[in-house]
């Protein structure tokens, strides 16, 4: 039996076992960097498949790297976990992390044939944390020659075009006084935050195509009576490059300082995430990961422009080569971030995700490995953190 239809019988042999992990993590809806219960399914699964298995690593408790194979190719599939305050998985990263674990599954047994080692890496808080970065910064991805990874949406396609993003996250701090009696004696900081918000929609006419700017108030003060003593919001800033996220990203940033100096409240602009990058699909294993899942009945003539969202992967594709390919589920009309694409992750059509999502993302690697010459290219550089 050649490698790929080894990989597929092994993914089909464990397919109820991949469902159930997808359909738990599903259930769990644990968010940012709390995915407790979630990566110790993940790290469980590997372990008992002969991984060598961290589950708890620079300083993310719910980060997971599982290792199997001695191979001079070093690859990483990147799992994801963490679901979405309020709405849960509605970015399916149940169907990402089973299918990261049924991939590995079907190279366990082979990855010494191949010349492969392959590293599963359960990354955290990828909506809005960065896990990525910084288990890049600590040394989890030291020493490899790729990473793969896929993501459902409404439709296939190659790779998700991603913008860098900046969060922001902001407090306004005034002086309360009755909003009647005494409203002289205050220092209104929910003014600060419209001031602010009012600066914000007039830079958007000065502001590239691709860049975006939206956000949330957290914090609007307590009553109508009282002058609002402290108010507060968070904020998004994207850009297509980093390059171009480092020269709006400023500017924003002053429209929240002009809030306070309007009013004189005080204001503090955290930044609770590192910056993420623009993704960089790789050419070379984006086409091998298109060949395998075509074989499997995908399909990637897209109608429509894919999502533009953003992810902690983008610092990894500029690191070393990546992939980040869309695999499509029947969400109904549904899309990214919507309660019904949420309920749409544990499907038949979700569950044929993950099995196809594994198989492709096996086949890809068995395909990277037996192309000697891509094999060696990717070989000659390998990442180290600085």
């Amino acid at each position: 039996m050649d490698a790929r239809a080894h990989g597929t019988e092994v993914v089909d042999t464990q397919r109820d076992d991949l469902v159930a992990l997808s359909h738990a993590i599903h259930g769990d809806a644990e968010p940012a960097f709390a995915e407790h219960v979630s990566s110790a399914r993940v790290a469980q699964m590997l372990d008992d498949a002969g991984f060598a298995v961290t589950h708890g690593t620079c300083g993310l408790d719910t980060a997971v790297v599982a290792t199997i194979g001695s191979g001079p190719l070093q690859l990483a599939l990147c799992a994801e976990y963490d679901a979405l305050p309020g709405i849960g998985h509605a970015c399916g990263h149940n169907i990402i992390a089973a299918s990261a674990v049924g991939a590995a599954l079907a190279l366990a047994g082979i990855v010494d044939d191949l010349g492969v080692t392959v590293r599963v890496i359960g990354t955290p808080g990828e909506e809005g944390g960065g896990g990525k970065i910084h288990l890049l910064e600590g040394g989890a991805f030291d020493g490899l020659h790729g990473a793969m990874m896929v993501h459902p949406a409404p439709m296939d396609a190659p790779a998700m075009p991603c913008l860098a993003v900046q969060q922001f996250a902001v407090s306004y701090h005034g002086r309360a006084a009755h909003a009647s009696a005494y409203p002289h004696l205050g220092i209104n900081a929910a003014d600060a935050l419209t001031v602010a918000q009012v600066a914000i929609g007039l830079l958007r006419q000065h502001i590239r195509t691709t860049d975006r700017i939206h956000g949330i108030v957290t914090d609007g003060g307590d009553a109508p009576n009282i002058v609002p003593a402290h108010a507060g919001g968070t904020w998004y800033v994207r850009a297509a490059t980093l390059e171009q996220l480092a020269d709006i990203a400023p500017r924003v940033r002053q429209c929240f300082e002009a809030g306070a100096t309007a009013t004189g409240a005080s204001v503090a602009v955290d930044e609770p995430a590192p910056p993420y990058a623009e993704l960089r699909a790789d050419a070379r294993l984006t086409s091998r990961y298109v060949a395998e899942a075509e074989a499997l009945g995908r399909r990637f003539d897209i109608a429509d422009e894919p999502l533009h969202g953003s992810t902690d992967m983008g610092n990894v594709s500029r690191a070393m080569p990546a992939i980040h390919p869309l695999i499509g589920i029947d969400s109904g009309g549904a899309v990214n971030h919507q309660p019904e694409f949420a309920a749409a992750c544990v499907t038949a059509s979700a569950d044929r995700a993950v099995r196809d999502g594994a198989v492709a993302l096996a086949r890809t690697v068995i395909a990277t490995a037996e192309d000697h010459a891509l094999s060696q290219d990717l070989q000659a550089t390998s990442y180290a953190a600085s």
